[in-house]
């Protein structure tokens, strides 16, 4: 095996050296001599042939210091990247031919898998980049997006909802005797109404002018916002703020200052943006195209029988067979006393 190794790896160096040296063909290379030069067959493995072009395709697309792994000069690299890399990867799929792995199951969906990410990635790579979106498209995509790049000032606060005026004038007092996150959060827990924040300490996140939070889905009276715009932060309304039939116990905690982004300042960020989705939208088109193409009779009844084995503390457990308790997994045997 180590002599025929052997000399397969000096028939290809022949071959490839052959073919790098020789002289063009008298018709191909009068119109085109490096074509004619890289159109030429380096190797030959069973019934697969590898051009010069392609060698020197894959040489180029590896960095130089992973290449320099190969060897110190260019006919060390060349012999040790054909011999390890290329005969290596023909010899061994001719093999899996042979022997008809390709056609398993497992075999065919790698297969299928590797030919989709193949098609994805060949339709990135004819995109253009994100620095060729026009500058137009970015300045429209800043107007219509400005609340992502303006945000006025939002302030954090923490309210206490009652339901009469004289049960928040009570919390109020008890607030400002000991003013701190426990305790207000302890007469949130007992007194606010508002069940959606009063285990939270009454935290009603950072809430913009209009009354919306940075909190999903929450949203107050601006009534509380303008209010508290009369103390500084870490200070209670000194009275308690109607709020709908309630009275709330406010607490502003902090502020977080507005913030405006130019165009200039966001322009690189736009522009990656709008790569993304364009390059979604194509992928999109193309599965939806070739889905219309390509599917036929779908039917998913048949997806209402299939079973997945149960999975139970790291054991794939059988198939019922209609037992009312499935089979439960053989206890750990007992450590050996025997000595060593």
């Amino acid at each position: 095996m180590r002599t025929r190794s052997i000399g397969l790896s000096v028939l290809v160096l022949l071959l490839v050296s052959a073919v790098s040296h020789a002289a063009p063909d008298a018709g191909a290379g009068a119109a085109d001599p490096d074509a004619a030069r890289r159109n030429k067959v380096a190797l030959r493995v069973g019934t697969r042939a590898v051009t010069v072009a392609e060698i020197e395709d894959r040489l180029a697309e590896i960095p130089p210091l992973q290449a320099a792994m190969f060897g110190a000069t260019r006919d060390e690299i060349l012999r040790a990247f054909v011999d390890q890399v290329v005969v290596r990867e023909l010899v061994l799929g001719g093999g899996a031919e042979a022997r008809k792995l390709d056609a398993g199951e497992p075999v065919k969906q790698q297969l299928l898998r590797a030919r989709s990410t193949a098609t994805l990635r060949a339709l990135r790579a004819g995109a253009r980049s994100p620095a060729a979106i026009p500058s137009a498209d970015v300045a429209r995509y800043y107007e219509e997006n400005r609340i992502r790049f303006e945000s006025p000032d939002r302030v954090n606060l923490w309210r206490i909802l009652c339901k009469t005026r004289e049960e928040a004038e009570s919390v109020l007092a008890t607030a400002k005797k000991d003013l701190t996150s426990l305790k207000y959060a302890d007469l949130a827990r007992e007194h606010s109404i508002d069940k959606a924040t009063n285990f939270r300490g009454g935290n009603l996140g950072f809430v913009a002018p209009d009354g919306a939070s940075n909190e999903a889905g929450l949203k107050v009276d601006p009534a509380l916002v303008r209010a508290a715009a009369a103390v500084k932060d870490g200070e209670l309304l000194p009275q308690p703020i109607p709020e709908g039939d309630a009275f709330a116990v406010v607490w502003r905690r902090a502020t977080v200052p507005a913030t405006k982004r130019s165009l200039d300042d966001v322009s690189a960020q736009i522009r990656t943006t709008l790569f993304r989705e364009r390059t979604e939208t194509a992928e999109k088109k193309l599965i939806e195209e070739l889905r219309a193409k390509n599917v036929r009779d779908y039917d998913p009844e048949p997806l209402k029988i299939i079973e997945i084995p149960p999975v139970d503390a790291g054991f794939s457990l059988p198939r019922s067979t209609g037992s009312a308790r499935p089979e439960q997994a053989p206890p750990p045997a007992p450590p050996s006393s025997s000595p060593r």
